[in-house]
């Protein structure tokens, strides 16, 4: 950014939308393949450390442990093995999202009240009924919970993949930084906030649109 120079160039936004529509499409897919793997693991390995109690500690103790690795050492290690391809940035975005997760079904699974456990089973259901008919819907909400803070911390992590190749809003504050040109920095740096909070405002509306038992009047 030379002397003199605006913060924004609104001339060259208007020359990138195609691009800038192009990165966000990225970004959203980046992200939600990244929160539905996450979701199917996670959901996995929290009903067998719910089923063998004795096994959710090493669980939860392993996804803490890769929520814990820097994220640039995280995909510096994957390299090698991967290569700087979309299976190395999902590897690691959906390891950021497995502690919380599995902590937020946990919780919501432990949340609902034995007693309407033990009269599901008086009227007959089999555990998998329960699962499913009972624990779940009433864990919704606890659930989302985690889903929303798996999704804004995947958002913000996804920028990051772009120093491997795999673009998304995260390319446009990496260009910024190599041209020292603002423009592209504060789109890609806003634009990812922009996204966290429309994502938020979506998960709430579909919670809402689950659960309408937990809405207040």
């Amino acid at each position: 950014m030379t002397p003199g120079e605006p913060l924004i160039r609104w001339d060259w936004i208007g020359s990138h939308i195609g691009e800038i529509a192009f990165r966000v499409g990225e970004h959203l897919e980046l992200t939600v393949i990244a929160i539905v793997v996450g979701l199917v693991i996670a959901g996995g390995l929290t009903f067998v450390g719910l089923r063998v109690p004795r096994l959710y500690p090493p669980i939860s103790w392993f996804s803490g442990t890769l929520y814990t690795i820097p994220s640039l050492a995280l995909f510096s290690v994957l390299v090698p093995y991967t290569g700087l391809t979309l299976l190395t940035a999902e590897i690691g975005l959906v390891s950021y999202t497995l502690l919380i997760l599995i902590r937020n079904i946990a919780a919501g699974i432990h949340s609902v009240p034995v007693e309407v456990r033990d009269a599901a089973r008086g009227m007959g259901y089999t555990p998998r009924q329960i699962l499913v008919r009972i624990e779940l819907p009433l864990a919704l909400g606890v659930i989302f919970a985690g889903i929303r803070v798996a999704t804004i911390t995947t958002i913000g992590l996804v920028t990051v993949t772009a120093l491997i190749g795999q673009g998304g809003l995260g390319y446009f504050i990496l260009l910024g930084i190599q041209l020292f040109f603002s423009t592209p920095l504060i789109i890609g740096a806003l634009g990812s906030v922009a996204l966290a909070v429309v994502a938020d405002g979506a998960l709430v509306l579909i919670q809402r649109t689950l659960t309408p038992w937990t809405r207040v009047r």
